[in-house]
């Protein structure tokens, strides 16, 4: 069985490429790259995996079986385009089985909204594909919180508009792993999957952050306008609107829902206190 992953210079892409690698399975895995010159050290055969071009995507997926696609990062009616794009290249080239990687959040309400209701678009294409199916909706990513540590430091807080609403947070390696099981585990077939870890407010979160980096930070509230203003004015229009975005899903207790990461990866998440003690200065 080849194993095709997309999107594999990027950061979920490679741990996923890097975790297929680690389970030994001695199944060919194939890395799909917009620019496959970047694509050094994964130890792979690359090819070509542009989403806006349809028939290299088709070559591409020659005699892969099943196919991990990572979501793009476009804006959402073009994602969505780019999205069939690939879906319909595997369907040409004879692929069996799409795993996809989509997000948790608010559909309706938020300015990360569009970027949800693209997601549940692909997802609604894949399943009317005629393939077989997985879907992982990913929790947030904790990394770039951890890696904010020295922002969060000079200001003494997190800031944003979560407020007491419980986020459930995962990280990139966590993630990979329950993508390669996903990806090799016919028993996942038609099966959507919650992927996090246990759920955090940010007063939480900060006093993990506080324990591993010796820090003092609290946790402020701020107004969803206030936090968007404050986002877009370092970020830009596009970036900034769409984390206020997320943070206010928070708010509204998008981001805490059950976790299937289990039953995706075959053991638990890791727990935060474990990650955080990893990290500790």
């Amino acid at each position: 069985m080849i194993v095709a992953v997309t999107a594999v210079t990027g950061q979920l892409g490679s741990h996923i490429a890097k975790a297929l690698v680690g389970m030994n399975t001695r199944e060919p895995i194939v890395g799909l790259a917009r620019s496959p010159q970047k694509a050094t050290g994964l130890g792979l055969d690359v090819r070509p995996g542009d989403y806006d071009k349809l028939d290299q995507l088709k070559a591409s997926l020659t005699g892969v079986d099943t196919l991990l696609l990572v979501s793009g990062m476009d804006a959402p009616d073009a994602r969505i385009v780019q999205h069939r794009n690939v879906i319909n290249a595997a369907e040409a080239a004879g692929v069996k089985k799409i795993v996809y990687t989509s997000v948790q959040g608010a559909e309706e309400g938020t300015s990360f909204s569009p970027i949800i209701q693209s997601n549940r678009q692909t997802e609604a294409d894949i399943r009317a594909s005629g393939l077989d199916w997985v879907i992982g909706r990913n929790g947030i990513y904790i990394e770039p919180d951890v890696e904010y540590i020295d922002t969060y430091r000079n200001a003494g807080e997190i800031a944003n508009c979560a407020g007491d609403g419980k986020c459930g947070y995962t990280t990139r390696s966590e993630l990979a792993q329950a993508y390669a099981s996903m990806l090799m585990g016919a028993h996942h077939n038609g099966q959507a999957y919650n992927l996090h870890g246990a759920a955090l407010t940010q007063t939480e979160l900060a006093d993990h952050m506080n324990r591993a980096f010796g820090t003092d930070l609290t946790y402020r509230a701020m107004s969803v306008e206030d936090y968007k203003a404050d986002r877009v004015a370092e970020l830009g229009e596009f970036i900034g609107t769409v984390i206020a975005g997320i943070y206010q899903g928070i708010r509204i207790g998008a981001l805490d829902n059950p976790s299937d990461y289990e039953a995706a990866a075959g053991r638990p998440h890791q727990s935060w206190d474990d990650y955080f003690s990893a990290l500790a200065t």
